[in-house]
């Protein structure tokens, strides 16, 4: 609990790790949501698939570019344009009247999802090298976390709101109210540049490859929960609307209970371990799932959360800290990979679900984190 102490000990640390409950709080709000604007429009879990990957076609478009708008901007600057754009552009899906302007409207937000994920990354990397300390566990705690309020007072009010974009509006005015307010604390910061001959070079990749397609799997079986669950509890186990938004929720809260204890386990334990044990439990957690019944498809995503909890904080420290590379060149290039699964992952899902039944889109995920759990055995043992 010692990063956990550090964020609250000054707004320096704190108002970063506050960017990534921001990203997780309107991303848990649109999550619940998901049924209801389905049903609105009338389309089905395989359109749904294909908008949600126009989401990722705008992140994966706008990555390449972050290291460019950082140097730019500066990175500060950078990063507060990147949650004002984001908060703003949420507004779409919940105002589209129609499947073309969700697929639109799902495209601009994952332009500025991207931006704000590789900037706060890289924000967070960049102070932890200046102040030597770590929070980047407990910085993505704070995303687990603003994703189980978002979900969890979500569905508290779910029942209570005529139209989500009600809800929605008051989440986005109150999130840009506060991180305009905290910018002052980190506008300031710039990337540091690190020393090195010429251009980058395709041989520094090498030591994320592997890394890279871990988190490629990872963060398509991560992303699939905030676009599934709460369908899959609500068509597969028959759980009622209440219900289906607390998978999401468990999900979160086991996320951020992983992810405040992270440094401390990450500096005990190495990344090798944490990463194979990781993925592991995920798989468990998936396999519950696939029992279709409520009680234990919770449990499941619980399993599921704590598992995948600190995979990507690993990723991107690692890929933050390499000799010779920019922290925000190297943020880049597993944030782009790991959305490459998110580009692919929301249509593979949705035409399994579409030619078979969630359930099997479910039982490819679990595969996913079994896959990445192998790959995790070949790293080597002292990869940190």
């Amino acid at each position: 609990m010692q990063a956990l102490r550090i964020v609250f000990s000054s707004w320096r640390y704190f108002a970063p790790a506050f960017l990534f409950a921001t990203l997780n709080i309107v991303f848990g709000t649109w999550a619940i949501y998901i049924p209801k604007i389905i049903h609105r429009l009338g389309i089905s879990e395989g359109e749904l698939g294909f908008a949600v990957f126009f989401m990722a076609l705008g992140t994966l478009c706008t990555i390449p570019f972050v290291p460019k708008i950082i140097s730019f901007l500066k990175l500060g600057k950078a990063t507060l344009l990147a949650v004002l754009g984001f908060c703003l552009m949420f507004l779409g899906p919940f105002l589209a009247g129609s499947y073309v302007q969700l697929c639109a409207a799902l495209f601009g937000v994952g332009v500025f999802s991207g931006l704000l994920d590789v900037t706060i990354n890289t924000l967070v990397t960049e102070i932890e090298k200046r102040d030597g300390i770590h929070f980047m566990s407990v910085s993505h705690g704070f995303f687990s976390l603003g994703g189980m309020l978002g979900a969890g007072i979500g569905a508290l009010v779910l029942d209570l709101v005529s139209l989500p974009v009600y809800h929605a509006g008051v989440v986005v005015l109150l999130m840009l109210l506060v991180n305009l307010l905290l910018s002052r604390h980190y506008l300031h910061i710039d990337a540091v540049k690190e020393t090195r001959e010429g251009h980058f070079k395709l041989k520094n990749l090498r030591p994320l490859l592997g890394l890279a397609i871990i988190g490629f799997l990872v963060m398509a079986s991560e992303g699939a929960i905030v676009d599934w669950s709460a369908l899959y509890l609500e068509k597969v186990t028959l759980a009622n609307l209440a219900l289906a938004g607390l998978g999401y929720t468990i999900f979160n809260g086991m996320m951020a209970l992983g992810r405040f204890f992270g440094d401390s386990i990450s500096a005990r334990f190495g990344s090798r371990i944490i990463l194979i044990a990781g993925c592991l439990t995920a798989t468990l957690g998936f396999g519950l799932t696939l029992t279709a019944i409520t009680a234990w498809a919770l449990v499941g995503f619980g399993f599921v959360g704590i598992g995948l909890s600190l995979v990507v904080p690993e990723l991107f420290r690692y890929s933050g800290k390499l000799k010779g590379i920019q922290a925000a060149e190297g943020i880049s290039f597993i944030a782009g990979t790991g959305f490459v699964g998110l580009l692919i992952g929301p249509v593979f899902l949705g035409f399994l679900a579409e030619t078979f039944d969630l359930k099997s889109s479910f039982v490819a995920l679990m595969s996913f984190t079994a896959a990445a759990g192998i790959l995790a055995m070949s790293l080597k043992r002292n990869t940190k």
